[in-house]
């Protein structure tokens, strides 16, 4: 309740703060009672209402997928960034931007989804060499070497060609101004099915969190388990990063700061880390548009400057919870 709670009032801060303050009684009278006439109504319907859905769809994207990315490898410092998919996704939308001319949202959109599927491919497809199969720590090694790879590509391309830097440099640090619902609304059903499939994944994290043999005698199909895993996580990110950007750090934090009042049973973690990651990500574009008036930050910076903070504070305590 208390993250719904939060949730709402995240969502109603992101209707009323912007280039221009908007009351809480003409947010409210704008969703009950829309006037076409008001000006403030069409700032808050059409311009505010769809960057506060994406970010809410980003969100829940990121914070489940960074539990799932962390039970599918035993890694509790596993995200989308070391399994490669992220910096596959940055590197498709290179390619784009150079090879295609794609310089908005909605343009590199597919470009962006596709370069995560194929980053996540290529790191299975690597980890499933040799007997053992795909296990956590040849996942965790071949996606942190994909990753190395692709980012050193994204580098190579960007200084060689100038205008593909200009554009990228906006989408690398994670934005969620500018996108609406013609960037949010192709890619829609890829994000609802990944995030409904990954609700129900609690018991088979909770298998594999056990250890592959353990699993196993439990009756659990590991490498099958692993795959289906796997995919569920690359729709979540590939989703989520082609909409807002490689936004880092949430999908790290959240999991860990949901363990304190979870455990490590993921039933509970993963519906726990939807709401409080849409939430955070809310309140750091408010944020956003707040330090650098009239002008606004990139919310992947703030949650950066936020989270590297307070995932330090996690460990110094003691508190990044092992899996």
């Amino acid at each position: 309740m208390v993250l719904i709670v939060a949730l709402v009032a995240a969502s109603f801060l992101s209707l009323a703060v912007g280039s221009a303050d908007i009351s809480l009684e003409s947010v409210w009278r704008a969703i009950v009672a829309y006037d076409a006439a008001d000006p403030e109504h069409i700032a808050i319907i059409d311009k505010r209402l769809p960057r506060t859905v994406v970010g809410i769809a980003v969100g829940a994207a990121l914070g489940l997928a960074g539990a799932v990315a962390q039970g599918l490898t035993r890694n509790p410092i596993a995200d989308p960034g070391l399994l490669g998919i992220s910096p596959g996704a940055a590197l498709a939308v290179v390619v784009g931007i150079v090879a295609f001319g794609v310089t908005n949202p909605a343009g590199y959109l597919w470009f962006a989804f596709a370069g995560a599927c194929i980053a996540s491919a290529l790191v299975w497809f690597i980890a499933s060499r040799g007997r053992d199969g795909a296990t956590p720590v040849k996942l965790t090694l071949a996606g942190a070497a994909i990753g190395a790879a692709t980012t050193s590509l994204v580098s190579g391309l960007l200084i060689a060609r100038a205008e593909a830097l200009d554009t990228m440099r906006f989408w690398q640090v994670g934005a969620l101004a500018g996108r609406g619902f013609d960037v949010l609304g192709p890619i829609a059903p890829f994000l609802i099915v990944g995030v409904v499939a990954a609700l129900f994944l609690g018991r088979p994290l909770n298998l594999l969190a056990l250890g592959d043999d353990t699993a196993a005698g439990l009756g659990l199909n590991v490498g099958r388990t692993r795959l289906l895993v796997g995919a569920i996580l690359v729709v979540l990110v590939g989703t989520a990063t082609a909409v807002a950007g490689p936004i880092s750090f949430l999908a790290l934090v959240v999991p860990h700061a949901v363990r304190r009042f979870t455990g490590p049973d993921y039933r509970w973690i993963l519906p726990y880390s939807a709401p409080a990651a849409a939430a955070i990500l809310l309140f750091a574009d408010v944020a956003a548009r707040i330090v650098a008036r009239p002008s606004e930050l990139q919310v992947g910076i703030v949650v950066a400057v936020v989270g590297a903070p307070v995932f330090i504070a996690l460990i110094r305590r003691g508190r990044a919870a092992g899996l």
